[in-house]
């Protein structure tokens, strides 16, 4: 069966790929194996729904990446420009006081 790798490799070729709506799909099938998933993992997908302009998205992933992993700047950084996207300055806001 696929590994914490293998999704990994996936979400992010997805976010290359501006594919969010699978990238969300990988990651919630990862979550519900219950692997370990890097942070660089959650970036990604974050990424991937900022390319697609799914700011709502990006926001929600941030959260269930609070609650697996310790989040680093990047991870903030595509949250911010995912609501920054989607013109929700004031998101981008609380983010950057938050990170």
């Amino acid at each position: 069966p696929p590994n914490t790798i293998s999704y990994s490799a996936a979400i992010s070729a997805c976010e290359k790929g501006k594919s969010w709506p699978m990238a969300l799909l990988l990651l919630d099938v990862a979550m519900t194996r219950r692997l370990s998933l890097p942070t660089v993992t959650f970036s990604a997908a974050v990424s991937a729904c900022e390319k697609g302009r799914q700011w709502e998205e990006g926001l929600q992933i941030l959260e269930k990446a609070k609650a697996s992993t310790d989040l680093d700047m990047i991870t903030y950084n595509a949250a911010i420009s995912a609501a920054e996207k989607g013109q929700q300055w004031r998101h981008s806001l609380a983010l950057l006081n938050e990170a």
